[in-house]
This record gives structure tokens, C-alpha cells and sequence, in this order.
């Protein structure tokens, strides 16, 4: 009974009983931990080392990466806590909105992994492919492209944004964040790019002359824009006669917990949406499909593509 209120005072706290219910469905290292939780890398580790010296999580080192998963030996029917994780698995099976917000997490970090090379040296058949990398495809693919004036509107961090400067002429990346902008030109620095400007502006109101570049990329942006129609017509207003919007975005969902934690304007699309979006702001050629989809993720990707067609179709629009 002397370490009953220390272990009862460890496990009052939120994120600790988070922590404990994901590490018991999956190892994670304290990255993807971060991601699903939403805490600070720093909040994440301190409570991984209470638990952790509780007897409760281990630690296992492989390669560059840190795993921590649930002790077996908290789950021994002999164990010291054994009737207490048995009552705490129990609980965990109760499905809350955290809950289920934590998991639709987990299946993207899931669903990541899966396409990382890094850590899959093969595919579900057991295939080995060394050096098979969806990153160097995409740069292969981009060896095909004409070199054209790009522009990625809410670029996020970059992570597009430096991959379209490696085949485009010039790519103009706003986002209405300075925070991520920062990031983002810190990463282009290391990349060492420089065919890249930065501007802070908004989805509905881009800050780009009309008919100033030949590719529009909205990537998981869409979603965030108060007004989509809207932002659409701006993608159309910068283009020229000819040029192209390419969008990835999401299938329309239930995870209602975006909005609140990541400010999603849109729980996703459905398809028949999207094409019509497109079509209203002035877009030919369109067409909307899955890019993405895994059993169990809550999340589909869907891509789209229009063209910005000449004549009175293909006017320019304030």
C-alpha cells in the first residue's frame, strides 16, 4: 500500500492515462507521440520518464529512434499492477470524442509509416526493394515537368514547396502564418534553393498579380479557407490562359475534432463538391479522384486537377 497514492497521483493526470492507452496499441517514439497528442516534445518525454520509472512504460532503443511501449510486465496476471491494468484496459475500451480523436491520429501516424522506406524495407508481401522511395519517384516524375512559375498557396512548412522548386522555373509560396513561413524558408535555406519567394497572405485574397504563374498547388489547404469558392476563384484569377490548379485534399469525414484541434474550416469534401467547386470558379478538364486511402483510416485523400481553358471560359476573373 506504501506506492498506491504515488501510483494513483501518477495516473490522475489526462495525458499520462493518453499516453498509457496508445503505447498499449502500438510502440511510438516521442515524435509521433507529440503529433497524436498535441503536447510539447518536452511534456511528452517528462511524462514518458514519470511512467517509465513507475514501472509502467519501457524504453527501447533501435537505430536513431527511441520506442516506448507499455511494460509487459504490467499486463502479467502475476504482476504487482495487474488488477489495476486490467480495470484501466477496461476503461480505455470507453469510447470518448479524446479517444477516438487520439486514434484517427495513431492510424495517420500508421498510415505515414507505412509509406516510409526508411522504416519499411518491403511491402505487405514481403517484398525486399532496396532503395524504393515514393520521395525519389516524385523527383523523378518532376524531371518531366516543363519549368514553369509555381505558386503553392498555404504552403504549410515548405515540405511541397521545396519539392516543386527542384523542377519549376520559380515558386511563390504564401501562408497567412509567419511562424510557418519562417520554418518553412529554413528549410529551403538547408536545401539550398533558392528559386523560392515567400508572402504572407490568404487563401481567398493571394497576393499575386492576375495571370502571373502556370501552376496553382493547394495541398491540404482547401479545408482551411472560409470561403472555398472563393479561394478557387483566386487560383483561377492567378493563372494563365493554359495554366493548371492540382489540389489534394480530404474526403469528407466525421472527425468533427479538426476543427478544434488543427482549425479546419471543412470536415473534407465529397467528390461531387469538388468537381463543382472547380467547374463554378471557371475550371476545364477537371477531375477529381482518390490519391489516398488505407482500411481503418478515417481519412481519404482526394486529388483534383482543372485547367484554366482560353477564350471567354478562361478570362481572368477579379
Amino acid at each position: 500500500m506504501e506506492s498506491a497514492p504515488g501510483l494513483l497521483r501518477l495516473l490522475g493526470d489526462e495525458t499520462r492515462l493518453r499516453l498509457l492507452r496508445l503505447l498499449a496499441k502500438e510502440a511510438l517514439n516521442v515524435s509521433e507521440l507529440t503529433g497524436i497528442l498535441g503536447v510539447a516534445q518536452s511534456g511528452v518525454s517528462r511524462h514518458l520518464g514519470l511512467l517509465k520509472d513507475a514501472g509502467l512504460v519501457q524504453e527501447e532503443k533501435a537505430g536513431t529512434f527511441t520506442w516506448y511501449r507499455i511494460d509487459p510486465a504490467v499486463g502479467d496476471a502475476t504482476g504487482t499492477h495487474a488488477a489495476l491494468w486490467s480495470w484501466m484496459r477496461e476503461e480505455f475500451d470507453t469510447p470518448t470524442a479524446l479517444a477516438k480523436a487520439d486514434d484517427s491520429r495513431l492510424a495517420e501516424v500508421r498510415r505515414l509509416r507505412k509509406e516510409s522506406f526508411k522504416q519499411h524495407a518491403g511491402d505487405e508481401k514481403g517484398q525486399l526493394v532496396p532503395g524504393r522511395s515514393w520521395a525519389a519517384w516524385s523527383r523523378a516524375l518532376g524531371l518531366l515537368m516543363p519549368a514553369l512559375d509555381v505558386a503553392d498557396v498555404g504552403c504549410g512548412e515548405g515540405y511541397l514547396t521545396v519539392e516543386a522548386a527542384r523542377f519549376a522555373k520559380h515558386v511563390t509560396a504564401i501562408d497567412k502564418s509567419p511562424d510557418v513561413l519562417a520554418r518553412a524558408k529554413d528549410l529551403a535555406r538547408r536545401r539550398k534553393l533558392r528559386n523560392i519567394s515567400w508572402k504572407r497572405g490568404d487563401l481567398e485574397r493571394v497576393p499575386l498579380r492576375d495571370r502571373s504563374v502556370d501552376l496553382v498547388l493547394l495541398s491540404q489547404a482547401l479545408h482551411h479557407a472560409a470561403e472555398p469558392d472563393r479561394a478557387l476563384a483566386e487560383a483561377f484569377r492567378i493563372l494563365r490562359e493554359g495554366g493548371r490548379v492540382l489540389l489534394l485534399d480530404l474526403r469528407a469525414h466525421d472527425e468533427a475534432w479538426v476543427k478544434s484541434k488543427l482549425g479546419d474550416r471543412w470536415q473534407g469534401f465529397d467528390d461531387k463538391t469538388l468537381t463543382q467547386l472547380l467547374a463554378d470558379a471557371g475550371f476545364v478538364d477537371v477531375r477529381v479522384g482518390v490519391g489516398a486511402r488505407r482500411s481503418g483510416d478515417p481519412f481519404t485523400v482526394l486529388i483534383g486537377a482543372g485547367t484554366k481553358g482560353s477564350g471567354p471560359g478562361g478570362a481572368s476573373r477579379a
